[in-house]
């Protein structure tokens, strides 16, 4: 099953056990679904259907938008929003891929830099964005950007 088909089977449900919390998050995935598919048809024209890794990278962003609020909640004591705003995290998070291990991101970068010879600082930008590629929504790229640049300088 595509990951599209699941949040809208998560939504019925959702609407079936009557889950507030889940079923209005679900139903901003979707909208940032639909918003990203009407702008690529604009663009792009007819045609193309979106990827998993399309919807990987639109349930990052949302994740990533997330925590930003959550940490200016928090920071302005607005507590009972923060809580709101991991508890749809909690539910965005359930679509993504599992995020790998320290190990497996460190792994996962000397492969790269490996595979597309990097040796110096202005490879940098090639790597992260191979890593990007193949990896989004598994590892945290700002924690990865430092190991990256770490090797290569």
């Amino acid at each position: 099953m595509d990951l599209k088909t699941k949040i809208q089977t998560e939504t019925k449900d959702a609407m079936r056990a009557k889950d507030g919390l889940r079923l209005s998050t679900l139903r901003l995935i979707s909208a940032a679904i639909k918003d990203r598919e009407i702008a690529a048809r604009t663009c792009e024209g007819e045609g193309k259907a979106m990827s998993d890794a399309d919807l990987v990278a639109i349930l990052a962003k949302m994740v990533k938008q997330r925590q930003e609020s959550a940490r200016s909640y928090e920071e302005g004591g607005r507590l009972e929003l923060a809580e709101k705003e991991n508890a749809e995290i909690a539910v965005i998070e359930e679509f993504l891929p599992r995020r790998m291990s320290e190990e497996e991101t460190q792994i996962a970068v000397d492969d790269t830099i490996a595979e597309l010879n990097a040796s110096s600082v202005r490879d940098i930008g090639r790597v992260m964005g191979e890593l990007k590629s193949r990896y989004a929504g598994q590892m945290d790229f700002a924690l990865v950007g430092g190991m990256v640049k770490q090797k290569l300088l």
